[in-house]
């Protein structure tokens, strides 16, 4: 069988489809939309692709229901816009397919020698922000910040939806409850599993089941028990406790699944071999029933072996469970973690050659120039966040923090990857940090978010000027 690279080297007719779809980084160039390439190359033609330009990526909006959303997927930008490149291949192969035979010949010699080299503005992952406030910014020359909108879009939409509601899941479930992200076999994807597990464990999860995603986060991978093997040893040997006993003797103690037939016999059974000495349990798993009733029943049977609870769960049923009085001491979330409304962030060109642009389509107005969020907190609470321009120095009661920072200049990255700690220990310091009316779970309200004098005045210049 031909290796990707070796198959980018034919034309597309002689291609045929390759069944593995895996990506590399070597394919990151690749991994976009038609239109960023078409765009370069007339850039290109045009004479303008190195100008000077800034993009900004931000939510017009947040998903129904969110009162906030948990910036993630830095980290997985700057590795791709480190390693961007366009091989040998790549660029036949580009030229095979027959779309770009109008392009000017200099496109071809841009590709072959592109390297990111312009600067990067974000907000630490971990940091709660809003709509309409950039998440990150672009400046670098046009061509490039055109190219890589696509990819920055993936890795930031994806990874903010699922760090937002691991954040929400957290405060609905408490500090002490154990969160296991369970979500790979509902994600969009493999690729997806890998970054929702660890947008998952950034934003404050305890563990995955994602036996890939863990070892490569350094993490020891968490789980149970299926079903199946309680079926099957039923079926083959005659009992329940028969698969217990077998499970155990490979993984002693572990956490059992008890629901598969009758979840208070199997408690009881249980109760009876933890009191006679026969046996250890380090916790049991409800996935199925009326899980507040069932929980309550189980504690009273196994007083002090944790409890966890799974299937299709989310932050609203978590909290009907704790108003309920039920006895789980920790969840395995999937279905409701890694799917959902996405958050629906755009990319879009703020800046050109010094020039402030704006769109100003309805319901897609967007605001010119290169911004900052300037944040005030009090004893602990962020009061309202002012975005303004850049080149702004906001003081709000006498203090304000700028959110976005520079984290790659001239192509460079200016600071080391942080750890998923030290990103979790932000997002729980920036969930605490909300108003309350913000992180309630029905009907959130948004702090308010403050234009300022300067951002307002070069709006209007710049809706004057295009109108013209």
């Amino acid at each position: 069988m031909k290796t990707t690279t070796e198959n980018l080297t034919a034309g597309p007719a002689e291609i045929g489809e390759d069944r593995e779809l895996t990506v590399s980084p070597e394919d990151y160039s690749l991994l976009t939309d038609l239109y960023q390439l078409t765009m370069a190359a007339c850039y290109v033609g045009e004479a303008i692709d190195d100008r000077p330009a800034s993009f900004e990526m931000f939510a017009r909006r947040l998903p129904e229901g969110f009162g906030y959303a948990i910036a993630m997927g830095l980290t997985q930008v700057l590795d791709y816009l480190e390693k961007l490149r366009f091989s040998e291949f790549q660029i036949q192969a580009l030229q095979s397919a027959g779309i770009f035979a109008g392009a000017p010949e200099r496109f071809w010699t841009l590709l072959a020698e592109a390297r990111f080299t312009g600067d990067v503005w974000a907000v630490p992952e971990g940091t709660a922000v809003f709509a309409n406030e950039p998440l990150l910014r672009i400046e670098a020359p046009l061509w490039q910040a055109q190219l890589v909108e696509t990819y920055v879009l993936n890795a930031i939409n994806y990874q903010t939806l699922i760090a937002t509601r691991s954040a929400r899941l957290r405060d609905a479930a408490g500090p002490e409850a154990k969160l296991l992200e369970f979500g790979t076999r509902r994600a969009f994807s493999p690729q997806a599993a890998v970054w929702a597990a660890r947008a998952a464990l950034a934003a404050g999860l305890d563990g995955t089941s994602n036996v890939l995603a863990a070892l490569k986060l350094g993490r020891k991978p968490v789980g149970t028990m299926a079903h199946a093997l309680v079926m099957a040893l039923g079926a083959l040997e005659g009992s329940e406790e028969q698969a217990f006993a077998a499970f155990h003797r490979y993984f002693p103690g572990a956490p059992l699944l008890i629901d598969t037939y009758d979840t208070v016999v199997a408690a009881r059974k249980l109760a009876d071999r933890i009191n006679s000495g026969e046996m250890q349990l380090e916790g049991v798993r409800l996935d199925s029933g009326d899980l507040a009733a069932l929980s309550r029943e189980v504690r009273s049977i196994l007083p002090g072996i944790p409890i966890i609870a799974s299937g299709d769960l989310d932050e609203y049923q978590i909290a009907k469970f704790k108003s309920a009085g039920a006895c789980i001491d920790g969840y395995g979330l999937g279905t409701k973690l890694v799917s959902g409304t996405p958050v629906n962030g755009v990319y879009k060109l703020v800046e050109i050659d010094g020039i402030p642009v704006m769109k100003e389509a309805s319901e897609k107005v967007t605001y010119p120039g290169r911004k900052q969020i300037f944040r005030t907190v009090k004893d602990g609470e962020i009061i309202s966040d002012c975005l303004g321009l850049a080149s702004e120095e906001i003081k709000i009661d006498g203090s304000a923090e700028s959110l976005m920072k520079l984290v790659v200049k001239q192509g460079k990255l200016l600071q080391e990857s942080e750890s998923l700690e030290a990103i979790a220990k932000r997002t729980a310091a920036s969930v605490a940090s909300l108003p309350p009316e913000t992180r309630q779970l029905n009907n959130p309200i948004a702090p308010p978010i403050e234009i300022s004098p300067a951002l307002q005045n070069l709006t209007q210049k710049t809706q004057k000027f295009s109108n013209h």
